[in-house]
């Protein structure tokens, strides 16, 4: 009876061994998952959803603002042009200035109650817009929509850290082609729903549909929160819990040279396809076609990417990536055709698909789980700085010393920040 009891106890441990094996290989280790949630799939689609459509909302105005602002009593061009510019820039600016707060707010009292903050404030200040009676009253409403809005930066927190390590690349290179995707129909849809419904039911539309993401982020989305959650009453600082800072100010770094080389050569692109087109009243569509190929090859590459930097590492994708952007603004300083320009700009969209994503991957491995979301809220601002500062900076040399010039100062730029990646891994593997 004893040698029985015996044979079936050892039974019951190999299979309970052989049950933690397969568990690990199915979701990687228990270590490494570091507060993922089971529901990590059905969270990134409901995310991807709720990014794609914020962000199309954020973005449809684009080409109508200057007639809302017309509608809203501005009469003077240029003033119109003026007024513009403000309401698009004020929600970057308020977004920027509150990220690291809705950040450390996610780590301490969770990521979906940050989403859901985000979805309703948005469907409110959507349909706020919509009700504006003057121009000021427009730009305080963008504002406000900065402040009150990110629900596509709390998705990148809550991806990051509810997926298991060794699939956070590939999830956040999906997450990353929902907002490509996003800016890219925003502007679309923009120029087609209000000769349809006006420009007020246009925002109002755009608020209902954020409203329905709000709904489901709430029913929809699980969080699993770490048992250091639970019960913690201050955590301390981000940074102090960081015990190697290096990789993490690099890919803030990163990230702001990232998207300060992509925005500086927006203001940059008509002027430069006025050169290449003969016929002026192709040069808008041109232009538009190079700006989106850009956008699609980011969306094809991202998810891809992604994948990639999974199975080869984070920080061979991101250095492989960069320099082969730095390569690929060489010759679109020297086109002489459109197609050039519109097949050398899809390719360096490919090239750039996954790199954000890599930059948040990094700083999710670098970092422990309640210390993420502040850092990635840091994150965040560091992109809103290049995002600002790009189309600044691109436009002042392009006009000063010629177009050409700002491809190739761009190219250093890529170039140095791959440099100094491939020595930031080197250090990152000898430690």
């Amino acid at each position: 009876m004893r040698a029985v009891l015996q044979r079936n106890a050892a039974t019951t441990a190999i299979r309970s061994a052989d049950n933690r094996r397969m568990t690990t290989a199915t979701l990687g280790d228990p270590d490494e998952l570091d507060g993922a949630s089971p529901h990590w799939r059905w969270n990134l689609a409901v995310c991807v959803a709720g990014s794609f459509t914020t962000i199309v909302a954020m973005t449809l105005l684009l080409p109508f603002l200057p007639l809302y602002v017309a509608q809203l009593g501005v009469r003077d061009p240029a003033g119109i042009v003026e007024w513009s510019g403000l309401a698009y820039g004020a929600t970057f600016f308020t977004a920027a200035l509150c990220a690291p707060l809705w950040g450390r707010l996610a780590d301490r009292h969770g990521r979906k109650l940050m989403l859901i903050r985000a979805s309703l404030g948005m469907a409110v200040a959507m349909s706020l817009i919509g009700m504006a009676t003057s121009v000021e009253q427009l730009v305080a409403l963008r504002l406000l929509a900065g402040f009150l809005g990110g629900y596509a930066s709390g998705s990148n927190v809550l991806v990051a850290t509810q997926t298991p390590r060794h699939r956070t690349g590939w999830a956040l290179g999906v997450l990353a082609s929902g907002v490509m995707a996003g800016n890219l129909a925003g502007p679309l849809i923009g120029g087609v729903l209000p000769p349809v419904i006006g420009i007020r039911a246009t925002f109002w539309a755009a608020g209902a549909l954020i409203f329905v993401i709000f709904l489901a982020t709430t029913f929809l989305i699980r969080e699993a929160r770490p048992a250091h959650a639970a019960g913690a009453a201050k955590p301390a600082g981000a940074w102090s819990q960081v015990g190697d800072r290096r990789p993490v100010v690099a890919m803030l770094v990163t990230g702001m040279l990232l998207m300060f080389a992509v925005m500086s050569i927006e203001p940059i692109i008509t002027v430069y396809v006025q050169q290449l087109v003969e016929d002026a009243r192709r040069v808008t569509l041109v232009a538009g076609v190079v700006m989106s190929a850009c956008a699609l090859g980011s969306i094809l590459s991202a998810s891809w990417l992604g994948r990639l930097a999974d199975r080869v590492g984070h920080w061979n994708v991101l250095v492989g990536g960069l320099a082969a952007s730095a390569l690929l603004l060489i010759p679109q300083a020297f086109v002489t055709a459109a197609w050039q320009l519109v097949a050398l700009r899809f390719l360096m969209g490919l090239a750039l698909g996954g790199l954000l994503p890599c930059v948040t991957s990094i700083i999710r491995h670098s970092a422990p789980a309640r210390a993420t979301g502040t850092l990635l809220g840091y994150s965040t601002s560091s992109q809103y700085v290049g995002q600002v500062t790009g189309p600044l900076v691109g436009g002042l040399i392009g006009g000063h010393l010629g177009m050409r010039w700002v491809f190739l100062g761009t190219c250093v730029l890529m170039a140095v920040g791959a440099l100094c990646n491939w020595r930031a891994a080197k250090a990152a593997r000898t430690r």
